[in-house]
């Protein structure tokens, strides 16, 4: 068994204080700077809109010609759109754990899907409720035990189990007209769109849709597209509806609004994959007085900044001993880039074994594919009797006797222990560079970057961890009923007509 130092943290907050800056190096003077809230000032809410499984690039304000997303792009015109923005994982569980925890996921702990953080882990509304804040989780939830994750649940946002919950903003909209408008509030959004399932095509035409380089394209595809397409669209829908309820029983000008995503789509070489589609993700700002309309940013930024964000925007000190770093200078206008690199980890669940770490810059990206010789198997591959998944069957069939089918599911099952790309010329990752003598040496440098951050982490380099070293959690999708804690607090057995919760 893989073994994970412990790096769990316990670091306490020293109170409200003035903005402070998130502690990390910056690059400073860029033009039109923003304000940030003034001392004394009425603490702003936040909001943050969370879609499911929605790459980047299937946004319309990130350049898709097929999306049909008027309110993510509304955001993008009226504030700002991050251009590189990237996941921790391309995992539900493990990115929200790092969304929440300001932590990459072998240092949070939940490195595997459904699995639980590290206990004393400090969480956002640990923070936030410190700050005076009431901190509010509505819709999809998925991540650990709900000890460690204090917030207030409102169970009513979601009707439906498992991966058919539906998130329901009216419900959104009730709680934002009855609260307390002297109490500054932090919420979080969380739609099940563009999960699979995914419901019937509502008018995209398959046969004008573009696809990715990556895919390959069969009648079966694209009638796949259409309906994640569909649904990408219904996660626009719900966040527009989130908008005009903040609208109405907030104040815009003293609201930070974000939007964004877990990790990318359900198809291959994007989600539980460590490519661009698997991990970038809208991210889009809008925050009045702010942050410019209209603006964006080419900073390299990580999920894992949103929780120092906040707490900066909430009045609070620097988080210490995260590995997220603040956003606001960025928002501001204040620095031009915060880091010059992110990583990203996946570990798997169920059959999805296969454990991969990466380093991207701006230029160049790292993947290492620690266990070559495991065929790459998930949902896609595993469960292909759902209708979300037969392409695959189309694909396996293709490939029987078209050598570029046979190419895209050989290099989708096999992958090379090393892959290195040059992001700007092969922005699709068609390319691997892997070995080659004109970049060998930044091949090597990155290779020493991202091991020097593994064990940073607390990762052993000759025991990486697999699925079965974490700690698995307990009713990942929707919310957890008092009963249902109770219960799992006891004996771990059922008591008489209680449900059993859906784990898949």
């Amino acid at each position: 068994m893989a073994r994970v130092r412990g790096f769990g943290r316990t670091a306490e907050l020293l109170g409200a204080t003035a903005l402070a800056l998130g502690g990390a190096a910056v690059t400073t003077g860029a033009a039109h700077a923003q304000s940030a809230p003034a001392k004394g000032a009425q603490r702003p809410d936040i909001v943050l809109f969370v879609a499911d499984d929605l790459s980047r690039e299937d946004v319309g304000a990130y350049g898709s010609p097929d999306a049909r997303t008027p309110n993510m792009d509304a955001m993008a015109k009226e504030g700002m759109r991050f251009n590189w923005a990237f996941a921790s994982s391309p995992t539900c569980t493990v990115s929200r754990s790092s969304i929440l925890t300001g932590d990459y996921p072998i240092r949070h702990g939940a490195f595997s899907n459904h699995s639980a953080v590290h206990d004393g882990i400090q969480t956002l509304p640990m923070y936030l409720k410190k700050l005076g804040y009431r901190v509010v989780i509505a819709g999809k939830t998925d991540f650990g035990e709900r000890r460690n994750f204090p917030f207030e649940y409102l169970s009513t946002s979601v009707v439906g189990k498992g991966l058919n919950g539906k998130l329901q903003t009216g419900e959104v909209d009730k709680l934002l007209a009855s609260r307390d408008r002297k109490q500054p509030i932090a919420i979080i959004v969380a739609s099940f769109a563009s999960h699979v399932p995914w419901p019937d095509n509502q008018g995209y035409d398959a046969k004008k849709l573009t696809i990715p380089p990556y895919l390959y394209d069969t009648p079966e595809l694209r009638d796949a597209r259409t309906r994640y397409l569909t649904k990408v669209t219904l996660a626009d829908t719900e966040l527009g509806e989130v908008r005009k309820s903040m609208a109405k029983y907030g104040d815009p000008k003293n609201t930070l609004f974000l939007f964004t995503a877990d990790q990318g789509a359900q198809f291959p070489f994007a989600k539980w994959n460590l490519y661009d589609a698997g991990i970038a993700t809208p991210l889009l700002a809008v925050w009045p007085g702010h942050i410019q309309a209209g603006k964006s940013s080419d900073a390299l930024v990580s999920l894992v900044d949103l929780l120092p964000t906040f707490e900066e925007v909430a009045g609070g000190p620097a988080p210490q001993g995260v590995d997220g770093k603040s956003l606001v200078p960025l928002l501001t206008g204040k620095a031009s880039s915060i880091r010059d690199e992110v990583y990203a980890a996946h570990t798997g669940d169920g059959t999805n074994i296969a454990p991969m770490r990466t380093i991207r810059t701006s230029k160049y990206k790292l993947i290492v594919n620690y266990h070559p010789e495991i065929e790459v198997r998930n949902a896609i591959t595993e469960n292909t009797q759902k209708r979300d998944n037969t392409y695959w069957l189309s694909w396996l069939e293709a490939a029987k006797s078209d050598p570029k089918a046979k190419a895209v599911v050989d290099h989708f099952q096999h992958r090379p222990a090393v892959e290195f790309f040059d992001i700007q010329k092969d922005p699709y990752e068609l390319h691997n560079l892997a070995g080659q003598p004109g970049t060998a040496a930044i091949e090597k440098d990155l290779r020493g970057k991202l091991e020097k951050w593994m064990v940073s982490q607390g990762e052993d380099l000759n025991h990486i961890v697999m699925p079965a070293d974490a700690t698995k959690g307990h009713f990942p999708y929707g919310q957890v009923s008092d009963e249902a804690e109770a219960q799992r607090k006891g004996n771990g057995k059922r008591r008489p007509g209680a449900k059993q919760e859906d784990s898949e």
